[in-house]
């Protein structure tokens, strides 16, 4: 994702050298699990942690010869490392690799948007109550429909946010699983408690069952819970942008001090940051559909998936976090202008109360149908 849209926190997530060493992580806890097994001699993992050395240009210079990032990035190890980097890698796949520590990676960026998420919940949560009886026109078809309150309309994208806060933290459950079960998940070349101690270790469960790799179900609805976000994010920024409409102006996005609206017009004062998460939702809406084309893999693996989640999990979770980094300051200083919803709503001279009169017509004992078609003849 391009710097205009990354926080350094997740941008530090999918940093090529965080990457490698989870992935030096996994080969040297896998090794831990041999030693205890004695498949391995004891102390290999801890002389290897000790020599072992991320050296991402030297494995960028490998890859370019051997066409294949896991097989670079062992032979990159193979020096600092000795003799006994012939033990890494023992019974296992790339994809043992590459699947389990991507887990590890989608897991810290989840941990961030749910920290992001009750940033926002807490500010919502704030402003609703700040404006519970800050009345103004509810709105259906764009028409004047009854009166509401600011505060209810907040309170509303809170409940929206928190159903989103439980989806996320489903979805980072089903993410957290680890595979080493080496070349098809067969297990053939070690046992299953190589996968358990080492997904012990990372915070992951074992795959129950796994292919060569992790099946990319559990991807794509990560990705969709996403998307499902963003989508919120858009639908309150979309209402935002409505309410700062010139003839509408019931609130507004804070314009700093020296801050321009056009490079042609002085006067204008734009809703930019609503407009910006707008069209950042539909960048994560269509990664979402990006993660399902991945679920049909042939037969045990293919790689077709890889090159499309090495783009759409760092852009994906990278966008998220700065759309609801940004939102939240955009609530938290939003400007509110209650004479203005009180004008608004007094425009149409009281029809917004027609079903009251409606009501109040069949109460004394007018049929609906002609008490209906009187409000309406004068409204």
């Amino acid at each position: 994702m391009i710097e205009r849209y990354t926080r350094p926190r997740m941008k530090a997530i999918w940093d090529l050298t965080h990457k490698y060493e989870i992935w030096l992580d996994v080969e040297l806890l896998a090794c831990e699990a041999l030693e205890r097994s004695g498949e391995v001699p004891r102390g290999v993992a801890a002389r290897a942690r000790k020599k072992a050395r991320i050296d991402v240009d030297r494995i960028g210079e490998i890859e370019q010869v051997v066409k294949h990032d896991v097989i670079a990035f062992l032979e990159s190890l193979a020096k600092p490392v000795g003799p006994e980097a012939r033990f890494l890698h023992k019974g296992l796949t790339s994809s043992d690799i590459v699947d389990t520590s991507l887990a590890v990676q989608m897991t810290e960026a989840m941990d961030i948007i749910l920290a992001d998420v009750d940033d926002l919940l807490e500010v919502l949560k704030a402003r609703a109550l700040e404006h519970r009886e800050t009345v103004m026109v509810g709105r259906s078809h764009g028409i004047h429909g009854e009166p509401v309150s600011f505060g209810f309309k907040l309170a509303i994208w809170y409940e929206e946010m928190r159903r989103h806060r439980e989806r996320l933290r489903a979805v980072r459950e089903d993410i957290a699983v680890g595979k080493l079960s080496g070349a098809m998940g067969t297990f053939a070349h070690l046992g299953p408690e190589v996968e358990e101690y080492v997904c012990a270790k990372l915070g992951l469960k074992p795959d129950p069952v796994s292919s060569q790799i992790v099946q990319r179900d559990r991807h794509a609805a990560y990705l969709c819970a996403l998307a499902l976000l963003a989508a919120s994010i858009e639908k309150f920024a979309v209402e935002i942008r409505h309410l700062q409409r010139t003839e509408v102006l019931e609130a507004e996005e804070y314009f700093s001090e020296g801050q321009k609206g056009s490079s042609a017009m002085p006067h204008k004062r734009n809703p930019i940051a609503s407009e910006n998460l707008c069209g950042l939702a539909r960048v994560v809406r269509a990664n979402s559909v990006a993660g399902m084309e991945n679920v049909a893999l042939w037969h045990e693996r293919d790689i077709s998936h890889s090159s499309v989640e090495r783009v759409v999990m760092p852009d994906s979770t990278i966008l998220v976090d700065y759309m609801l980094a940004r939102f939240t300051d955009l609530i938290k200083n939003l400007l509110v202008y209650p004479a203005r919803m009180q004008r608004n709503l007094d425009l149409t001279g009281g029809l917004v109360y027609s079903q009251r009169l409606l009501l109040e017509l069949i109460e004394g004992g007018a049929q609906r149908k002609e008490a209906y078609e009187a409000v309406q003849h004068n409204a």
